[in-house]
């Protein structure tokens, strides 16, 4: 471990330590990113654990693999934009660029290592098929926030406390010993599963009996139904792996339905191949299995297929090395011993269930009941007029880098683009004040952030995004203006905890206009956002619909739903009638979000952007914190 340079111009990593009853301890999500850093021995960050305990880095040289450059840092030194998010957060030599998030700087970790060794096809592989392993964000796929989010903070919990359940596991590890139970789907499967039939029909009678597509993993042998799985897993793993000759099946094996082909059974996490997943999880299940062995050993053989994984992954051997190097003393837990009957474990419920999600029914009338009903009940869309309709940006005089018809759009879009970014830019700067934070919410290519801190120069603009590729656009307009007064964090919403004044969002899809407003209130800032994708609306960990009290004594939730899904109905293409019905009810679903933000003491308005015609989706909500 090398002693970290503050002033180095090379990129920078920011990892959390915990202070427990005087000790000094890694939270997982650290001891995860270490991990990565000593598997993929990448060299090009300079890591920064973050302590106001002296003498830290000694007291964690066990834990920090030898070969990385490490400092300590206090909270209060923290450049500015990690401040405003919850760490882990890897920050760019200018300042200006910040990751915030788990999976986010994980990717950026091999996405790195890559660019240093671009021979290190092992790396690559973490990311899986087309880079995608844990790119989603947690609020919008249950895997990434189960392996991200719900696993780790479960282990967490359970360490604090480890002898309080008693025959129990957390929901999170029910979801992932329930996960590695399910048949795996990867691409060109057909072509594994019909090698994994030809080696079925090549064993043995009893052995085909035994190696059927449902029998559970066993140990390696030449009669293992596994052995297709683990050599196509094994080949992704060497750094020098050549594509495979291609071997055309017997006649026999192509004549046979995919519907009748064996099934594909895990060897890893995700499926067959080891990913970022297998990476994030083994501290995780490392720590859960010791706590388990120690204090209810019994509990570990509810969890066999759990446990097959963890002795898989510590049979590799870049996992045993960099295992050692970050201090795990991975365990060597027998999977074969029988299980003893297994008391029924109580089933996850609430917000404890794998997935959020509430399937839509097909609906069957339209929304006319429901219009109705809200009508019987006094609850009407209600539009404030729009106070300054005639405003506009004079795009003629602004340099061409701030003009969105420099980006990859039509013409007749870049117009439209124009009109909506005339009503935000309005509303923002007639709330802004010199010395304030603007915070461009799903900010994508920067349309709006870009804007707003070239007409703001006295206020600082954060774009916030979860796509690096329309960040790095963004960022490379702002260097063309020469833009000092924006920064860019590419991290999900909940990773963002700073505070700021105003929070603009145009176009935000489904629950992310409800996220965006949640932070705002959070804050207490302003906010000025525009929603879109009103389908995508459902229930979450975090938000129950509808949002107010007066719509949820009136409304069940799939009768709001039903007002969600004909929101959607105001393409341009739409005959006129459908149209208006499609605005009335984006009216409701904004007018039902309006109302739950003035329970917290805001004024809130609720307009259509003007033109009309410059966007289906129209509405605009704009509200103040009372002062």
């Amino acid at each position: 471990m090398k002693q970290a340079d503050p002033q180095c111009d090379i990129e920078r990593l920011y990892l959390e330590v915990s202070i427990i009853n005087g000790s000094t301890s890694l939270p997982l999500h650290t001891s995860i990113a270490l991990f990565l850093l000593s598997y993929t021995e990448c060299s090009s960050f300079h890591v920064y654990l973050v302590t106001d305990q002296p003498d830290a880095l000694q007291s964690l040289s066990g834990l920090v693999p030898e070969g990385l450059v490490v400092a300590d840092v206090r909270k209060e030194e923290l450049p500015a934009l990690v401040r405003l998010c919850r760490l882990p957060a890897a920050l760019e030599p200018d300042a200006g660029f910040c990751r915030a998030g788990l999976a986010v700087v994980l990717r950026r970790i091999i996405q790195r290592t890559c660019q240093l060794t671009p021979g290190r096809r092992d790396v690559a592989s973490l990311l899986g098929f087309k880079n995608t392993c844990l790119k989603a964000c947690a609020e919008v796929s249950q895997w990434t926030r189960l392996c991200e989010l719900e696993i780790p903070s479960s282990v967490e919990k359970h360490l604090e406390n480890p002898t309080e359940e008693t025959f129990q596991l957390p929901a999170a590890i029910l979801n992932l010993e329930k996960r590695l139970g399910e048949p795996v789907k990867v691409h060109n499967d057909d072509k594994i599963r019909r090698q994994k039939l030809q080696q079925q029909r090549n064993s043995s009678p009893s052995d085909s009996q035994l190696n059927g597509p449902n029998t559970e993993i066993g140990v390696q042998g030449k009669g293992d139904a596994h052995g297709v799985e683990l050599s196509a897993a094994l080949a992704k793993l060497s750094v020098d792996a050549v594509p495979s000759v291609s071997t055309r099946e017997r006649s026999d094996i192509r004549k046979v339905r995919s519907t009748d082909l064996p099934e594909l059974e895990h060897v890893f996490a995700e499926g067959l191949y080891f990913t970022l997943t297998d990476v994030v999880l083994l501290p995780c299940i490392h720590q859960y299995l010791i706590s388990l062995q120690k204090h209810n050993p019994l509990i570990l053989s509810h969890l066999p297929l759990l446990l097959k994984w963890y002795q898989r992954v510590q049979e590799l051997p870049v996992v045993s090395r960099a295992a050692k190097d970050c201090g795990m003393a991975l365990l060597n837990l027998s999977t074969t011993d029988p299980c003893p009957p297994q008391p029924e474990f109580p089933r996850p419920s609430g917000a404890e269930q794998e997935s959020p999600t509430v399937k839509q029914e097909p609906f069957i009338g339209g929304p006319r009941p429901t219009l109705t009903k809200l009508q019987e009940n006094g609850i009407d869309a209600v539009f404030s007029p729009h106070p300054c309709p005639s405003w506009t940006i004079d795009w003629e005089s602004l340099p061409a880098a701030v003009n969105p018809t420099e980006g990859k759009m039509s013409d007749a879009r870049a117009v439209r683009k124009q009109q909506q970014l005339n009503n935000l830019v309005a509303m923002v700067t007639e709330m802004a004040q010199p010395g304030q934070t603007v915070v461009d919410f799903c900010s994508g290519g920067g349309h709006v952030g870009i804007v707003l801190a070239h007409m703001l120069p006295k206020c600082q603009v954060i774009l916030i995004e979860n796509k690096e590729e329309s960040l790095v656009r963004a960022r490379e307009r702002c260097t063309q203006l020469g833009l000092t007064n924006i920064g860019f964090i590419q991290t999900n919403l909940d990773y963002f905890t700073g505070n700021f004044h105003i929070g603009v969002a145009l176009h935000a899809c489904g629950v992310a206009t409800d996220m965006v407003m949640d932070r705002c209130l959070q804050a207490r800032a302003g906010f000025v956002v525009s929603p879109c994708c009103y389908g995508f609306i459902q229930n979450t960990l975090k938000f129950n619909f509808p949002k107010s009290a007066r719509f949820a004594e009136t409304l069940s939730y799939k009768e709001h739903m039903i007002l969600c899904r004909f929101a959607d109905q105001t393409a341009v293409s739409l005959p006129l009638e459908r149209r208006l019905i499609g605005k009335g009810c984006m009216g409701l679903v904004d007018l039902d979000r309006s109302w739950a933000a003035e329970t917290h003491g805001y004024s809130v308005k609720v307009m259509t952007m003007v033109p009309e015609g410059c966007s289906p989706k129209n509405n605009m909500l704009v509200g103040k914190p009372a002062r």
